[in-house]
């Protein structure tokens, strides 16, 4: 049994580009807490976002500075700088102003929106659950487009 060449060349299956992959959104995590950090940054990490971790406020300003960042999520009250100074930094900064900040506090919301001129995008309470922080992230993120 013999085979032709058109045969041979004939292609099994049309020829399909891969489209490349999303870029994953930088997520900048400030939490003085080291197991409250390191399980919202795999909560993070799981929901796609690529997580740049931080133990204080001072530390995530220099990251800011540093670091190409989509979003800032951040504790209330670190050492050194906390959330709510955070915030007020970004929002006088020329260039991070718009960055989106969700602000995450064991003070209820009401009393948090009180301590000042901040204006993060979004307050959570503690302890924030997996799901409720992936949801409010997507958001703040699709309202900053």
């Amino acid at each position: 049994m013999s085979t032709t060449p058109s045969e041979i060349i004939q292609p099994a299956a049309p020829i399909l580009h891969a489209c490349p992959a999303p870029k994953p959104a930088t997520i900048l995590l400030a939490e003085d807490d080291r197991s409250l950090r390191r399980y919202l940054e795999v909560t993070l990490q799981r929901a796609g976002y690529k997580v740049i971790a931080a133990a204080d406020g001072l530390e995530a300003m220099k990251a800011l500075l540093l670091s190409a960042v989509d979003a800032v999520v951040t504790d209330a009250i670190m050492p050194h700088l906390n959330g709510y100074e955070l915030c007020r930094f970004l929002r006088s900064h020329p260039t991070l102003s718009a960055l989106p900040v969700v602000l995450l506090s064991g003070i209820d919301q009401l009393n948090a929106t009180r301590e000042g001129d901040e204006h993060a995008d979004a307050y959570l309470s503690k302890p924030v659950r997996a799901e409720e922080l992936a949801d409010c992230l997507a958001q703040v993120l699709a309202n900053a487009d």
